[in-house]
């Protein structure tokens, strides 16, 4: 495995293709071998794109970076598919199923507090708002480690079985106020429209696994996610004199608190888990004046349909009753593409996956983790084909991972071991599903 600390990138070198030697007949260790010649460039690739990030539904210069690669390779490549989303098409020199592999482009509004020498210092607009810009999710290994298992694939083309879609996606994190985005965007376009996968793999670093460590797990794996957006209406007044109007403020804070029983006293959460939270309030203009409106957004995070749809009716009962008890008014409302599936491991799938990665990292490294309440729009994938998505441990050996900043964390830390162990796991699952290997 690499260290964190090796080989600095030069730009203009990133951009040109890994020279690749003889194609190998594809030897039992075929994945680990590849793995160990493409670590250097997969570390510089991964560093030259942590230190530019770039936020959803603007990954100009990452898919430029990416589809230069995938053409030097000698693939079939396609862009501009969900505005930045790049695709490239391989084709083996033997019959085969078709495998999709994902990885996300996108970094955060988050500024970077890891000091790093490759560490971003790049600055954006979100929402309105100047913000720092930070691969806080780890999506620069993905696209690094998919770009890499792209380069080993193409250097073994005359032996390999099959066909293989690379898929860069923009938008994981959700397209900006007013757009559309992600993996439903390029559905929508006509993703698979000549390419019918029979599997779609992905995988995600976390930083509640070590490094060296994969987690895999068998049918739900990652919550259904809705964004809902609610706004409360009173009427405004000078704050001295509360009594001549009707303060929404004071309603959006009593709707805040009675919704927190939704999940703790009306969800049976002893059979699947559930979240709901308010992440934005935004109401007022001087401390003096009572406003006409206030805005709040959240999150509901569930696993199950019909949880979603109680918590659903839940929220709207009490947003309405309690505004109406304070002679104020409140609309619930899901935007459109607000929304993600409830992540699903075909079962069947994952036990091959996990099979194979045992095989490339050793059985001891891999585990079943338990539920994560973060959301992936890879669940869109599971419409057209089964789909398995496994997580690769980021925390350095020896460090507690449970307490470890998290994904989204200013402080985020990913190992570049991590790197390593996520390509060979992925090359693995992928040549041992092309080969029919189970």
């Amino acid at each position: 495995m690499p260290s964190s600390c090796r080989l600095p990138a030069c730009a203009a070198a990133l951009l040109m293709a890994f020279t690749l030697p003889a194609a190998p007949a594809l030897a039992d260790d075929i994945a680990a071998q590849w793995t160990a010649k493409l670590d250097p460039q997969v570390v510089a690739w991964r560093r030259d794109l942590h230190q530019h990030p770039e936020l959803s539904n603007r990954e100009f210069r990452t898919s430029a970076l990416v589809a230069k690669q995938l053409r030097a390779l000698g693939l079939e490549v396609r862009t501009g598919i969900a505005h930045t989303g790049v695709v490239g098409i391989l084709k083996g020199g033997k019959p085969g199923p078709k495998l999709a592999i994902r990885a996300d482009m996108d970094a955060l509004p988050v500024t970077e507090a890891v000091e790093l020498p490759f560490r971003s210092t790049v600055r954006s607009q979100f929402n309105g708002q100047d913000v720092g810009v930070m691969h806080a999710c780890g999506h620069d290994g993905h696209t690094a480690m998919l770009l890499g298992i792209a380069t080993a694939m193409a250097g073994m083309r005359k032996d390999l079985p099959g066909e293989v879609m690379f898929i860069f996606q923009p938008a994981e994190e959700g397209a900006p106020a007013g757009e559309k985005g992600g993996a439903s965007l390029m559905l929508a376009e006509g993703l698979f429209a000549d390419f019918k996968p029979d599997a779609v793999f992905g995988m995600h670093v976390v930083s509640w696994l070590n490094a060296g460590t994969v987690g895999v797990r068998s049918g739900p794996a990652m919550a259904g996610s809705d964004t809902f957006e609610l706004v409360v209406h009173g009427r405004q007044t000078h704050g001295a004199m509360p009594w001549n109007g009707v303060d929404p403020i004071v309603t959006a804070a009593q709707i805040v608190t009675d919704a927190q029983t939704i999940v703790s006293r009306r969800l049976n959460i002893g059979l699947l888990p559930a979240v709901l939270t308010f992440g934005t309030i935004h109401g007022g203009t001087r401390f003096n004046i009572v406003p006409d409106t206030v805005a709040l957004q959240g999150t509901l995070r569930t696993f199950d349909a019909g949880m979603r749809e109680q918590a659903m009716a839940a929220l709207r009962s009490i947003a309405e009753h309690v505004a109406q008890a304070n002679g104020a008014s409140a609309e619930l409302a899901i935007p459109v593409g607000a929304s993600n599936p409830v992540l699903v491991n075909d079962p069947a799938l994952a036990a091959r996956v996990k099979a194979s990665i045992a095989r490339a990292i050793g059985a001891e490294h891999v585990v079943e983790p338990p539920v994560w309440m973060a959301s992936e729009d890879f669940a869109w994938y599971a419409k057209a084909a089964p789909t398995v998505y496994f997580f690769v441990g980021a925390t350095p050996a020896g460090q507690d991972a449970a307490r470890a900043p998290s994904n989204h964390s200013p402080k985020f830390f990913l190992d570049e071991a991590a790197l390593h162990v996520g390509m060979q796991s992925m090359l693995q699952a992928s040549l041992d599903f092309l080969g029919g290997k189970a």
